[in-house]
C-alpha cells in the first residue's frame, strides 16, 4: 500500500522554518498569500531556537552601533519576548515563535518535515515533498512561488537551480580577502554548551570518549579564551574542511568529544578551575549550528565589494551591518596551525541588499532568503547572521505576495521595485537612504502638537539616523493631531513608538552584557487615538497595555481632526513618536 501522502494547494510555499523563513512565511500570509510552511525540526527558529541557542546578530553587532537593530517582523517577536519571556528561557522563546506561526490563519504548518524530492515543470518548481516523521506521510506542496529558507539550499540538487558551495578565488570578485585560488572550504559549525553556577562544588567526570586539553594553550585565544562559563564557545568549530552537509553526523560526534573536552579543561585542568567550581553543565547542543553550506546564484552575487561600498542599490529590499566574520576552516584545530580562529574584516553598518540576491537565475519561481541568498562566501561571512536573514525574510515573502497578486515571476519585478520597497516600509522594515512616502491625507493635513515640532513624525525616516532623532518627542500627556480643511474618511491610522534601538534586546548568555528582560520602558503602554465629529471628540482607539513598536488601526469613519494622546511608557518620563499616519 505504501505511505501516505497528503497534498497541498498554496500560493508561497517556504522551505525552512529558521528566522528567515518564519518570517518570510509570516510576511507571504499577511499579505494574503496561503502559504505553506515546512521545517524539519520539532521547533522553529534554526540556530536560534532551543535547540542550538545561538543569538540573533545583526547590523546592530550587540548593540555596539546604536539605533541599527531590525525592525518589522523581528522586532515585533522581540517585544513579545521581553513582555512574555522575563527569564530568557529558550523553551519559552520556541513557543513565542511557534504561536506566531499558529496564529497566522495563512499559514499551515509542516514541522519534522524535511523536504526531499521536488517536481518540474520546465525551469519552474511544481511541487516539493517532504517526508513527515511524526505521521510518517509524505507532504507535497504545490506553490506558484517557492522561498528556500533552508540554510543548506536543499532546492539546489532538487531543482537544478545554480549554486555553489566553498570559496570563490580572488580574481573572480576582485575580492581582496578571498584565498587566491578557489577551493571548497566552508566556515564550520558549533555545538555550544550552557553552565549554570550551584551554592556548593560540583565535580565534572568527563566522559571516556571526551577529547582531553591539559592546557589552556591547546585552545583558541589561550587562557583569556574560556573565563565565560555560562555559555560556550563559538570556536568550538568543526567541519569547514570537510562537507558541511554530508559529513554533517560525523563532525557532530567530534563536536561533541571536543564540547565535554573543553567542559573538562576548565572543571579539571585550567589554572582557573577553582573559579569554576561551583559550576555544573546544564545543556549541551547535540544539533550543530551551522554557519555555511550551498548558496545559490542569482541574478545578482553580492561581494564584498559591494558590502564596503554600502550596498547602493536601485532595488535595495533588505540590509545589512555585520563584520565579514570570516571564520578559519580548520576552526578549533586553527590554533594549532598559528592562526585565529576568525578575522573580522570591515564591514559598513548599514549596507544595502538588492532584491536580484533573492531569487534564482535559472528556476523562474525559486526565492530564497538567509545564508544560502546569493552571496560570495565572503559577503556571506556578513549576511549569514539570523537578523540580516530575518530581514532578507520578510523582504522575500513581502516580494513573493507581490509577484502572485500580479502574476509576475520575481524576475520580472525590477520596474516594480519602488512599489514593493514601499509596501516593505509601510511593514516597518527599514531600507536605508529610502524614504517611507506617505498618502495624500496625511502630506496635505495640517499637524501640530502640544509640544515641539512634529513634522518629523512624516519624514518618511522612521528611526534615528546619525544625529537625527526623526521623531515628536513627547511626555504622558502629550497630544499629536492632523487637522482637515473639511471633514475626510480616514480608513487606518498607524504608530511607530519608541522600542528603544539603542538598547539591547537579544536573547543570549554568549557575553556578559545588560540586556533588556521587559519591555523598554521608553515604549508608549498606554495611548489613545480619537476623532473628532462636529465639536465632539470620539474614542477610536484605547490602549492600556501595548508592547509593540508598530501599530495599526482601523478608523473607517469620518473626521475633520485624528489626535494621538500618550497616556503612559512602561517606565520612562519621556519616549519618542517615529510616526503617525493615516490612510
Amino acid at each position: 500500500m505504501g505511505m501516505r501522502r497528503q497534498i497541498h494547494e498554496c500560493d508561497v510555499g517556504v522551505v525552512g522554518g529558521g528566522m528567515a523563513g518564519l518570517c518570510a512565511a509570516m510576511a507571504a500570509a499577511r499579505h494574503g498569500m496561503r502559504v505553506v510552511l515546512m521545517h524539519d525540526r520539532p521547533v522553529l527558529g534554526g540556530n536560534a531556537s532551543s535547540e542550538c541557542r545561538v543569538h540573533i546578530c545583526g547590523a546592530d553587532r550587540h548593540n555596539h552601533i546604536k539605533n541599527m537593530r531590525e525592525t518589522g517582523i523581528l522586532e515585533e517577536i522581540r517585544m513579545e519576548n521581553l513582555l512574555r519571556n522575563p527569564n530568557r528561557n529558550f523553551s519559552v522563546w520556541d513557543t513565542i515563535l511557534y504561536e506566531k506561526v499558529l496564529l497566522e490563519p495563512n499559514i499551515v504548518r509542516l514541522l519534522n518535515c524535511s523536504c526531499l524530492e521536488a517536481e518540474m515543470d520546465g525551469q519552474a518548481i511544481r511541487s516539493v515533498t517532504g517526508w513527515q516523521l511524526t505521521t510518517q506521510t509524505y507532504q507535497q506542496v504545490r506553490a506558484h512561488i517557492f522561498a528556500d529558507c533552508s540554510g543548506d539550499a536543499v532546492l539546489a540538487p532538487l531543482t537544478g537551480a545554480d549554486h555553489r558551495m566553498g570559496r570563490e578565488a580572488r580574481d573572480e570578485f576582485g575580492e581582496p580577502i578571498a584565498p587566491l585560488k578557489a577551493d571548497s572550504r566552508t566556515m564550520g559549525m558549533t555545538c555550544l554548551f550552557q553552565a549554570r553556577e550551584y551554592d556548593t562544588p560540583q565535580p565534572f567526570v568527563p566522559p571516556t570518549w571526551a577529547h582531553r586539553y591539559e592546557s589552556c594553550e591547546q585552545l583558541p585565544y589561550g587562557r583569556r579564551g574560556h573565563q565565560w562559563w555560562r555559555m560556550g564557545y563559538w570556536w568550538v568549530e568543526l567541519g569547514g574542511e570537510a562537507d558541511s552537509i554530508h559529513d554533517t553526523e560525523h563532525i557532530r560526534d567530534e563536536l561533541l568529544k571536543t564540547t565535554y573536552g573543553v567542559w573538562d579543561h576548565i572543571k579539571n585542568h585550567c589554572v582557573d578551575r577553582q573559579d569554576a567550581e561551583t559550576w555544573a553543565l546544564d545543556w549541551i547542543q547535540f544539533l550543530p549550528a551551522k554557519r555555511e553550506s550551498r548558496r545559490y546564484l542569482g541574478a545578482h552575487v553580492l561581494s564584498q565589494h559591494d558590502i564596503e561600498s554600502e550596498g547602493r542599490f536601485d532595488d535595495i529590499v533588505a540590509y545589512g551591518g555585520w563584520s565579514m566574520d570570516d571564520h578559519h576552516p580548520a576552526g578549533f584545530g586553527a590554533a594549532t596551525l598559528g592562526a585565529p580562529a576568525t578575522i573580522f574584516h570591515h564591514a559598513p553598518s548599514p549596507y544595502g541588499i538588492p532584491f536580484r540576491c533573492l531569487y534564482s537565475r535559472n528556476i523562474s519561481n525559486l526565492m530564497f532568503a538567509g545564508r544560502d541568498a546569493s552571496c560570495t562566501h565572503a559577503a556571506m561571512s556578513s549576511t549569514r547572521v539570523m537578523g540580516t536573514g530575518s530581514v532578507m525574510g520578510q523582504a522575500v515573502g513581502t516580494a513573493a505576495a507581490f509577484a502572485i497578486k500580479r502574476k509576475l515571476d520575481p524576475a520580472e519585478m525590477p520596474g516594480c521595485i519602488p512599489e514593493l520597497q514601499q509596501v516593505l516600509l509601510r511593514d516597518d522594515a527599514y531600507l536605508p537612504g529610502i524614504r517611507q512616502a506617505f498618502p495624500e491625507i496625511t502630506r496635505h493635513a495640517r499637524l501640530d502638537a502640544s509640544r515641539g515640532n512634529p513634522e518629523p513624525v512624516r519624514d518618511g525616516i522612521n528611526r534615528p539616523v546619525g544625529e537625527d532623532p526623526h521623531a515628536w518627542p513627547c511626555r504622558p500627556g502629550d497630544w499629536i493631531a492632523y487637522h482637515f480643511e473639511q471633514a475626510t474618511r480616514v480608513r487606518t491610522a498607524t504608530v511607530i513608538l519608541d522600542s528603544a534601538l539603542d538598547r539591547n534586546v537579544a536573547l543570549s548568555y554568549h557575553q556578559n552584557n545588560p540586556q533588556l528582560t521587559a519591555p523598554p520602558d521608553s515604549m508608549p503602554k498606554g495611548f489613545r487615538l480619537e476623532g473628532r465629529v462636529g465639536t465632539e471628540w470620539r474614542e477610536i482607539v484605547c490602549e492600556s497595555k501595548n508592547h509593540q513598536r508598530f501599530r495599526c488601526f482601523p478608523v473607517d469613519g469620518t473626521f475633520s481632526d485624528i489626535r494621538f494622546t500618550l497616556d503612559a511608557t512602561w517606565g520612562a518620563e519621556h519616549t519618542c513618536l517615529y510616526a503617525f499616519y493615516l490612510d
